[in-house]
């Protein structure tokens, strides 16, 4: 079977560890274990932990974690997989068919369109508009979903924008889900990178048709970890299991136990309150840097995620320009043409700030070579 491209993580998986500036990221820079861990014997706790097989669908106390973060869920609500790209993978392998139609939030992270053109659905966009802030018009859900939509695929809070789903686009989409009948999967991983606002509010417990991917590598600052979740209904996700037999089979051992403790409430509020003050100190320094620029860059402010996708006003391809700044400069961003939409690109506000700065220096260097002064 000829599988689709995917471009953001091919080229991410090439560049991302040879780089000198890695602003392709959209979490903010990892914790450390030791930060993890703490005190009180925790080390030497996780140190006596033996290395065998975990429970395939991550330990109970993993699971009821999970579940504690989301309103009337259960242990058995909660799937414990290999990061949230393996939940939205296995959940798409148990929903989708050939011949199927999704309709797809858009732009969105790349993963599901691909799979879909991998297995022979037919995508409908359902456009976020940046003169709406990026979001949808509720109007668009009558041409977009209807009696053969099999699924509604939503990113909230979004990748590449950062926007958050509107109180009115929220209610359209669960009317439309309700009355079409389709499933809705919520990829939901920067839920808790906020800058500003409160905490998102999960599409969980909403609608029953529902699955929610989550995981620690974006708003928990924990990629390596590699711990990502399914939340539904039981019976739902023990069909879903079928698949992760033919994968990755269980989480690792390790992982699950440092998940379990990152996810304890007082633990999570302190990472989650990390990851707003690094992207409320690293969101001005991106932002002056585009002021500066005049009318050459344009953007709507992010609203979550260690990410800004920002619309440039050049005539260059939006991946011509991520190579240059590759190849000439040593600095990856990610293309708007990644996400369909050229003329635009996404820049990580998640590093260290001086990090940030000296990438932002290096993409000023090319600028000034292409004759992009200020505007």
């Amino acid at each position: 079977m000829k599988v689709e491209l995917f471009q953001m993580e091919r080229m991410q998986s090439m560049y991302e560890r040879v780089v000198d500036y890695e602003l392709s990221e959209s979490g903010v820079h990892a914790l450390k274990i030791s930060e993890l861990l703490g005190g009180d014997g925790a080390p030497k706790e996780f140190l006596e932990l033996p290395l065998g097989y975990p429970h395939a669908d991550g330990t109970p106390g993993l699971r009821a974690a999970v579940a504690a973060t989301y309103k009337g869920a259960a242990t058995e609500n909660v799937f414990v997989t290999n990061g949230s790209s393996e939940a939205n993978f296995i959940a798409a392998w148990h929903l989708f068919e050939k011949g199927d139609e999704i309709a797809l939030m858009t732009p969105n992270y790349a993963q599901m369109w691909g799979l879909a053109k991998t297995w022979g659905l037919k995508i409908k966009p359902l456009w976020l508009k940046e003169e709406l802030g990026w979001q949808f018009d509720p109007e668009d859900l009558k041409d977009v979903v209807t009696k053969k939509t099999k699924v509604i695929q939503v990113c909230n809070p979004n990748n590449p924008t950062g926007a958050i789903m509107g109180t009115k686009q929220r209610k359209a989409l669960l009317d439309a889900a309700r009355d079409s009948g389709a499933w809705l999967l919520s990829d939901e991983v920067y839920l808790g990178a906020e800058r500003e606002a409160p905490l998102t509010e999960s599409l969980w417990s909403d609608y029953e048709r529902t699955l929610i991917t989550n995981g620690l590598s974006k708003a928990y600052g924990l990629p390596g970890l590699r711990i990502g979740w399914l939340v539904g209904q039981p019976e739902v996700l023990a069909r879903v299991k079928h698949h992760h037999d033919y994968l990755t089979l269980t989480p690792a051992a390790p992982s699950d136990r440092l998940a379990t403790l990152a996810l304890e409430p007082k633990k999570r509020k302190w990472i989650f309150d990390r990851t707003r003050s690094i992207l409320r100190k690293n969101y001005p320094v991106l932002k002056e840097w585009m002021d500066a620029h005049g009318s050459l860059f344009s953007h709507v402010p992010p609203a979550a995620g260690a990410i800004c996708y920002v619309k440039y006003n050049m005539k260059i391809d939006s991946i011509e320009l991520a190579e240059r700044l590759r190849k000439e400069k040593s600095v990856l961003i990610v293309p708007g043409g990644h996400f369909g939409m050229d003329g635009y690109m996404r820049i990580g506000t998640g590093p260290p700030k001086e990090y940030l700065h000296g990438g932002l220096d290096r993409v000023d260097e090319l600028l000034r070579e292409l004759g992009a002064g200020k505007g």
